[in-house]
């Protein structure tokens, strides 16, 4: 029994960590939703994006959350009209973002509720491992 809640620790604090780096992709891409170049025609900031993958943890047995790869997102720029902004090409075009905030925004609450439903899962064995302790000792 100690062993599959071990194994269940091991899973859920993989699970943590996947979520945890996913979190801090999405505040980048947030912070950066209006970050343009920094002069004329140069290309803004672009969207990062976050790949899983299971890997097999041969000390428990389990397949773990790991992340695959931090790549960018090849959504093409938004273009908008500011012939006074400092990145502003010769037609006044100045190329931003391709951060959609609501893509980010819907993002931010799945991997709050991920990461919410992995500490459940921790504490939920660190009770049981309580009681199995407290069991064995009656």
């Amino acid at each position: 029994m100690l062993d599959a809640l071990s194994a269940s620790l091991t899973v859920a604090s993989s699970g943590l960590e996947a979520q945890s780096t996913r979190m801090r992709v999405v505040s980048e891409n947030l912070a950066n939703a209006t970050s343009t170049g920094r002069t004329a025609g140069a290309d803004p900031y672009q969207r990062k994006t976050i790949t899983f993958d299971a890997e097999l943890d041969r000390a428990s047995g389990t397949q773990l959350a790991k992340v695959k790869e931090i790549g960018v997102d090849t959504t093409p720029y938004r273009v908008e009209y500011d012939p006074g902004h400092p990145a502003a090409d010769k037609a006044g075009y100045v190329k931003m973002p391709n951060v959609n905030m609501m893509i980010e925004m819907a993002d931010m609450r799945e991997v709050n509720r991920s990461y919410e439903a992995n500490l459940q899962v921790v504490k939920q064995v660190r009770s049981m491992l309580g009681m199995t302790i407290d069991l064995l000792r009656s």
